[in-house]
């Protein structure tokens, strides 16, 4: 959605594709596209990346540009004549750079910053070289002893009463020695294997740091693209203020809904109640059943989001706004598929809009986004939103 802003703001009418397979289909059917503008983490058979090279090899007037919050695309990696951009994007800069590419088609490659860390190698070579000498010196010492003790042996023959002692306290001592010499070989096996758990380590928590940094711009990019839009459709700047409070807060309980479940993934139904808690003041409001299904991050954020628009919705204009209006909120699994249904009843007469707000807009890309088919539907007796989507897109791969 913010992209297709970038576009219009720009001075251009943007032609919108869910994936890379509807993409290929928009330039087969027209002529007319300057440029192509994708994430690299593109659903459908392709990434963004896949679908940039084939753009430029089929279609090499159009131009490109590449935009994600993941992966840094160096100039090797991308097709001739593209531009590629980091996530947060900017709206002005980029309404700028997409004037400047259509108009006078030269490019700038933003520069990527490379670090190398190699102090953690350097430290475990420097630890072995240590432990190496340790257990070398400790077999010296051995060698030397052992050596000392036969010539004292020559000595003390000439003195029988103190032999017996004298061999009995070296054999103690060669003991030891060699203890020490196993000892030592041992601590340099451990030390190695301390090593590499270390550079293991080093390398998970770079992961760790990378998987971090990679959620922060996400976050960034998304907090962004609500605050814009909310001003874009608000009549008064107290409007916009409750609107960004409240999808701030519904993102919020998302992550704290993640956070709890180890951002691995967590179920439909622990969303769906969390979604809806703050909304149900009366209690017994909303009617919810469906099977619980554990579901990916990005699934809970979209699911989170749309179920805020639509109990915002309701508490304003349908039928929470009436003390005996309710929600039945369902779902079930059929056919891989998984199907949702929001349905009100006792609230007002439902009228349809006569614009689409961003909210609508929202709860449409949604479920775009989890790659299935949303309907609105205003009965006069309670509206009515239903999704269908592929559970295979819900759950972890």
């Amino acid at each position: 959605m913010r992209a297709v802003d970038i576009v219009e703001d720009a001075g251009f009418v943007p032609i919108e594709a869910v994936n890379a397979d509807e993409a290929i289909k928009v330039l087969e059917s027209r002529d007319d596209i300057a440029v192509l503008f994708t994430d690299i983490q593109m659903p459908g058979t392709m990434d963004g990346l896949r679908l940039a090279h084939l753009v430029h090899t089929r279609w090499p007037h159009i131009k490109i540009i590449l935009v994600s919050g993941q992966i840094a695309v160096s100039e090797a990696d991308k097709p001739d004549d593209s531009k590629f951009f980091p996530k947060p994007l900017e709206i002005q800069q980029m309404v700028l750079e997409l004037q400047e590419m259509v108009g006078k088609g030269t490019l700038k490659v933003l520069p990527t910053l490379s670090a190398e860390n190699g102090s953690l190698t350097k430290e475990n070579k420097e630890l072995r070289y240590q432990l190496q000498q340790a257990g070398a010196h400790a077999k010296a010492l051995l060698l030397k002893t052992v050596l000392d003790t036969e010539k004292q042996q020559l000595i003390i023959d000439e003195n029988q009463p103190f032999q017996d002692a004298l061999t009995t306290e070296n054999d103690s001592l060669k003991l030891a020695l060699e203890q020490a010499g196993i000892d030592a070989s041992a601590l340099l096996v451990q030390a190695g294997i301390e090593a590499e758990e270390r550079n293991a380590a080093g390398k998970l928590q770079d992961l760790i740091h990378a998987e971090l940094h990679h959620r922060i711009k996400n976050m960034l990019a998304t907090v962004g693209a609500i605050t814009d839009q909310s001003l874009r459709t608000a009549t008064s700047m107290s409007h916009a203020r409750a609107a960004i409070d409240g999808r701030l807060a519904a993102l919020g309980r998302a992550h704290d809904l993640l956070t709890r479940a180890s951002w691995e993934n967590a179920t439909i139904d622990s969303t769906v109640r969390s979604a809806v808690e703050p909304f149900d003041q009366g209690g017994g409001r909303f009617i919810i059943s469906g099977e619980d299904i554990r579901i990916t991050s990005s699934s809970v954020i979209a699911f989170a989001m749309t179920l805020n628009e639509l109990c915002t919705n309701t508490t304003k204009f349908g039928a929470l706004s009436l003390p005996a209006g309710q929600v039945h909120l369902g779902w079930h699994v059929e056919d891989a598929r998984l199907r949702l249904e929001w349905a009100e009843s006792g609230g007002p007469p439902v009228v349809q809009p006569t614009r689409k707000s961003f909210g609508t807009r929202m709860i449409t890309a949604m479920g775009q986004q989890l790659k299935g088919h949303v309907e609105l539907d205003y009965r006069p007796g309670g509206f009515v939103y239903k999704l269908d989507v592929p559970i295979a897109s819900l759950t972890a791969k």
